[in-house]
């Protein structure tokens, strides 16, 4: 079992990570809140959850252990696989949706693409007990502020992509929510692309 990656930042996009070890580079699939932690890094940590099937062989990244915890957590929730709980902690942050587990705001989850009202009351039922101590003093990676320009819109638009949305309909939701957020970075575009497809 791998615990965790430490090395290089071979390759980074909204969705994947690559980290260069002793000349080996691990493809990580990662949430939006470890891509902005990593951003402009030449070196990073990565704990990591690991997932070795006959058909797959994934690893899942994290920058801090919290945020890997709280993936575990959801991933014992009957319904919600990997990849589903990597977009679930692209939506929200540890902090924000420990918070809307623990006062079950429903809304707010089910949000989600791939999780309908039943999976996010499940998920509020079988966590609610759990998370206690998981969302408190968490450091957030930093934010970088970028111009919105074609680089944004691309990347956000592969990210949606890679998260399983189809490219017509990501590409109209990212154009409308950069020309009413302009100031946003490429992470917040995702964030609120995640919330309105």
């Amino acid at each position: 079992m791998i615990e965790y990656l430490k090395g290089e930042v071979a390759e980074l996009t909204p969705a994947t990570a690559i980290i260069e070890c002793c000349g080996v580079g691990y493809e990580t699939s990662i949430t939006l809140n470890t891509y902005s932690a990593l951003q402009g890094k030449k070196e990073a940590k990565l704990y990591i959850y690991e997932v070795i099937r006959e058909d797959t062989h994934q690893l899942f990244g994290f920058c801090n252990k919290q945020e890997r915890e709280l993936f575990l957590l959801l991933i014992s929730v009957s319904g919600i696989g990997g990849n589903t709980a990597r977009t679930i902690l692209s939506a929200f942050t540890v902090n924000e949706l420990c918070e809307a587990i623990a006062t079950g705001n429903e809304v707010a989850i089910k949000g989600v693409k791939g999780i309908g009202l039943k999976t996010a009351q499940r998920l509020i039922v079988d966590l609610k007990d759990k998370i206690k101590g998981i969302g408190d003093n968490i450091p957030t990676g930093s934010t970088v502020t970028a111009t919105v320009n074609n680089d944004t819109v691309d990347g956000a638009v592969a990210a949606l992509v890679m998260l399983g949305f189809p490219a017509t309909a990501a590409g109209k939701v990212v154009q409308n929510i950069v020309k009413s957020e302009p100031q946003a970075t490429i992470e917040q575009v995702i964030k609120l692309a995640l919330k309105q497809l």
